[in-house]
């Protein structure tokens, strides 16, 4: 039997556990939604200006794919890019976006559990999104936009937002294009160059689509589900062949979105901050 004194090293180190591994914690966060007031403000004060705007959407991606894919994938890329800029914080994932006519439906409300809001609302959203930020002293802002068919409204609003500021303001909104070619045009030629094909990459839910979600959020993917489906349009929304999708091939496409992304985000900022133009 063991002895109430010979318990007591045991229950010291089991006390000192939790303490020391919390002693050691990781990098501040850069989600806004995980800062308290002040601790952004503090951020402010030091000189962050860039706040990054993830625009996700509930969309159906076929039967292996979950309805949350884009929210999931571009937060978990806004953190890594924020993350690697060193001086941006990330807004809340807008999930409601528009998906198509809801009556009669059309666009991917075809499928059960798509959400679509009409474009105006979105735009409206998007711009009180803008102008709450830039009232905290976040100046510049760029919008990452996961899915495309939503692009225009990206466009038009940071046209309208950007004329609106006075002309000696060097704050801007930026719909940042390069973020959404990297995820697919730039994305599918990595794979084309390994001897996939494009009926194979497809352009949505297919080996590009599932590869990427594999490695940024693993737990939206269903590879059983995916590896039984016949090559070939099934209708079940998905253009491509997701059966060889791996979370390797999927951080080739994550990594070279954050790359891309980073690179053009540089490569505006000098120059807003120092000449004002957009």
């Amino acid at each position: 039997m063991t002895s109430s004194a010979a318990r007591w090293p045991l229950l010291l180190l089991a006390a000192l556990l939790p303490a020391a591994a919390g002693a050691a914690p990781g990098p501040p966060s850069v989600q806004l939604e995980e800062l308290s007031w002040t601790e952004l403000r503090e951020r402010i004060a030091g000189g962050v200006r860039t706040a990054l705007v993830p625009l996700g959407g509930t969309e159906q991606s076929g039967p292996h794919l979950a309805l949350g894919k884009h929210n999931q994938r571009v937060r978990w890329l806004a953190e890594r890019i924020a993350q690697r800029l060193g001086d941006a914080v990330v807004a809340p994932v807008l999930a409601y976006v528009p998906e198509g006519r809801i009556a009669p439906p059309a666009g991917h409300m075809r499928w059960t559990g798509t959400l679509s809001i009409p474009e105006p609302a979105f735009e409206a959203v998007l711009t009180a999104t803008v102008r709450s930020l830039r009232a905290h002293g976040l100046c510049d802002v760029f919008f990452l936009g996961d899915h495309g068919g939503y692009r225009p409204s990206l466009e038009r609003v940071a046209l309208a937002l950007n004329r609106e500021a006075a002309a000696a303001s060097h704050c801007r909104v930026h719909a940042l294009p390069e973020y959404y070619r990297a995820a697919t045009d730039g994305f599918a030629a990595l794979l084309q160059a390994r001897g996939y094909t494009p009926d194979e990459v497809g352009t949505h839910a297919g080996l590009a689509d599932t590869a990427l979600t594999l490695a940024t959020a693993p737990a939206l993917v269903r590879m059983d589900v995916a590896q039984a489906r016949p090559r070939g349009a099934q209708g079940d929304g998905v253009t491509g062949d997701p059966r060889r999708a791996t979370a390797e091939l999927g951080r080739l496409g994550a990594d070279h979105i954050v790359e891309q992304s980073v690179a053009a985000i540089r490569q505006r900022l000098p120059e807003l901050r120092t000449t004002g133009k957009p």
